[in-house]
């Protein structure tokens, strides 16, 4: 049986797509493999205007300039989400709230709490625990004999991990997952009804969850270089002021930015490796730390868990030698710039031997994600050990896309040990 992963696209198709690019408008296609359109975008309109007067940004050097300079090209998304979620919705107070949507000071204050608990102790202090779920997931897989790779294993790592990091308790996680993809995917640059609803109910029912939390939190402090909710908590006290709602929203963005990311990020993996079965044998070969942790970060390269980020520029500026108003909202293609010929040799290989690989999947500058280390590390465990235990699996059917533009994964992916 074959099964298709990554269907290929033809030159024509790819300029077609490309010559009449709209975000709010893409074909079926391009969500399945969009990186021959992003590869045309680079070459003929790498600072691309769009039908709605945005620019959409495809060079890797174009991407770093943007990100250096936070001074010119603001993370807050007011102005952007407003009129896209409408005044007073959920969406809108969580999406404008969150640590990645905001300059400093707000996003200074969160940031220094969060790392608080993520400093190199406390991530290595987690490895055991990672190590110990890992290895019950692949218990449960041995004995059905196969599985979903996204349902089964890459999906439930990091919602235990972030459940951990905030303290919510084991019975509580069930809704963790539906609440994460409905929230982020109400980021989609077009938003169906049903997709606007679903968020704004997953924002109302998280956050109202969260509340009872946060009170059980305040009575009974965990340990905070542990607890990153404890830590948020106590900030407050130590005059890292957060409102009650700055720190609900971002206990919400915790959740988001740490689930939906690591799971792709396992799920593309374990299917890129089915589709590059030399990539797979190389790395069967050598599964030490060192070479899997080589491999992660050519996974998040080669097929970026987050494709978009996004800024305003405050000023009339200049971006690879296009004038932009001030005003002007930019779309920020990590996934093409990661691919982008000028800066990684032989792009559309999967090269997991890659070095260096100053790859773009964590973003750059003060908005670099601060859960790359753990990222990296639940990567590394989760791969190196699924494949010391099914060397020889193999996907049943073609995997499902998630079918979205911003979070590029999979939300099924079954497969046989063998």
């Amino acid at each position: 049986m074959t099964v298709t992963i990554t269907p290929p696209m033809s030159d024509a198709r790819a300029r077609e797509i490309a010559d009449g690019f709209d975000l709010r408008a893409l074909p079926p296609d391009f969500y399945a493999n969009p990186y021959p359109v992003y590869a045309r975008l680079r070459e003929t309109a790498p600072v691309r205007r769009m039908p709605d007067g945005s620019y959409f940004l495809t060079r890797y050097a174009d991407l770093v300039a943007v990100y250096r300079d936070a001074h010119t090209f603001s993370s807050d998304k007011k102005v952007e989400f407003t009129p896209k979620y409408g005044a007073g919705s959920p969406l809108l107070e969580h999406h404008t709230t969150s640590l990645v949507f905001n300059d400093p000071p707000l996003h200074t204050r969160v940031r220094k709490l969060i790392m608080g608990a993520l400093t190199r102790r406390a991530i290595a202090e987690m490895e055991p625990g990672l190590v110990a779920l890992v290895d019950r997931l692949l218990d449960a897989i041995e004995a059905k004999g196969g599985g979903d790779l996204v349902e089964d294993f890459a999906s439930a790592i990091p919602v235990e991990i972030i459940g951990n990091l905030l303290g919510v308790p084991h019975a509580d996680r069930g809704p963790l997952r539906d609440w994460s993809l409905a929230i982020l995917g109400a980021l989609e640059p077009k938003l169906t009804p049903e997709q606007e609803e679903r968020g704004n109910r997953s924002v109302g029912e998280f956050t109202a969850y969260l509340k009872t939390l946060v009170a059980d939190r305040r009575r009974h402090p965990g340990d905070p270089e542990h607890d990153v909710l404890t830590r948020l908590i106590q900030g407050e006290e130590a005059g890292e002021q957060l409102s009650e709602s700055e720190l609900v929203q971002n206990c919400v963005f915790i959740l988001n930015a740490g689930h939906e990311t690591t799971t792709n990020l396992i799920g593309n993996a374990l299917c890129a490796l089915q589709e590059w079965p030399e990539a797979l044998q190389q790395l069967l070969r050598t599964t030490d730390e060192a070479s899997l942790t080589l491999a992660v970060d050519e996974f998040l390269r080669f097929e970026s868990s987050n494709q978009l980020g996004n800024r305003r520029a405050l000023v009339a500026c200049e971006v690879g030698g296009v004038q932009l108003p001030a005003g002007a909202l930019v779309t920020l293609c990590i996934g093409a710039a990661n691919r982008d010929p000028a800066q990684f040799a032989d792009p559309d290989k999967l090269d997991l031997r890659r070095e260096p690989n100053r790859h773009l999947a964590f973003g750059f500058g003060i908005h670099q994600c601060a859960g790359l280390s753990l990222a990296r590390l639940e990567g590394r465990i989760a791969v190196g050990r699924f494949l010391a235990r099914f060397p020889g699996y193999r996907l049943t059917e073609s995997p499902t896309r998630g079918g979205r533009a911003r979070f590029r994964g999979f939300l099924h992916a079954p497969f046989a040990l063998r």
